[in-house]
């Protein structure tokens, strides 16, 4: 079922993005700019085909790994929950039920209307994996960003170093010139994108924080404005225990899409006042 995944139109035009993307920067602007069997164009052509291999390798960890699904046996306890004030918010936090799915709901665990099924620490259901970014592959999505941010970057720093010792004479290869100037400009588009894109989940991650939390969040600070408080989302534990807690303790494994030993079961998750 999980190969089936593979067979999308969304993968596959992932793939042949990744495709083009290599084969121009490669084939055509490395060789064009340094020569591609020069020693700096076959060590350029290798960092590019490094970073084209581990996006590869990140998006199929992403697609075939299932984002978190809520064990059949879960019940949430609430019977440590009884007594204070406190205690009961805790409890009203843990105990909800799926309607759809007809269990209960894990804290941070979310439906995904897509996939049709509850998701541990659902952060969004992505179209271009074909599956849900969720507690089992959250950080291979990150290092899928991560590494789709650096290989656009390196691409059009390629095209543009290319672009500037070209001879721009308009009035001949207008058709090349053309070719030069949409690598570009598609290039840039698609690392800006990409980058926007680290930079939101970087600051996710900081904040430990979820997509969709992050919209809760907006609608309970406002409501506690209302009533005269402040909010602070509970599982905001430091920025770096934050990171930890995602791409694990061993910062030379935070780059390795199937590093995941520092997961648990996803069923519970440490609180600002468990710190403290």
């Amino acid at each position: 079922m999980k190969i089936k995944r593979l067979l999308s139109v969304p993968i596959f035009s992932v793939l042949s993005l990744i495709g083009f993307v290599y084969y121009i920067t490669v084939f055509i602007f490395i060789e064009d700019w340094i020569g591609l069997f020069t020693s700096p164009g076959l060590i350029s052509s290798l960092i590019f085909t490094y970073l084209a291999s581990l996006c590869l390798f990140s998006l199929a960890v992403c697609v075939l790994t299932d984002a978190g699904p809520v064990p059949s046996s879960y019940l949430p306890d609430v019977e440590e929950n009884a007594g204070s004030d406190h205690d009961a918010k805790i409890s009203a936090l843990q105990v909800r039920h799926c309607e759809k799915c007809s269990t209960y709901k894990p804290p941070r665990t979310h439906h995904c209307r897509v996939c049709r099924k509850c998701v541990l620490r659902m952060d969004h259901h992505c179209l271009w994996i074909n599956n849900c970014v969720g507690y089992w592959n959250y950080k291979s999505f990150f290092v899928l960003v991560s590494y789709g941010t650096l290989a656009s970057l390196y691409s059009t720093f390629i095209i543009m170093r290319c672009a500037f010792q070209k001879n721009w004479n308009f009035e001949g290869m207008l058709s090349v010139n053309i070719f030069y100037v949409i690598c570009a400009v598609m290039m840039i588009s698609l690392s800006s994108t990409l980058g926007t894109l680290l930079g939101w989940h970087i600051y996710l991650i900081v904040r430990n924080m979820t997509t969709i939390e992050y919209y809760e969040g907006i609608r309970a600070a406002w409501l506690a404005r209302k009533s005269g408080q402040s909010y602070q989302h509970p599982f905001d534990v430091g920025a770096y225990k934050n990171m930890t807690l995602i791409l694990g303790p061993n910062i030379l494994k935070w780059a390795w899409p199937t590093s995941a030993s520092h997961l648990k079961d996803g069923l519970s998750f440490p609180t600002l006042r468990d710190s403290s």
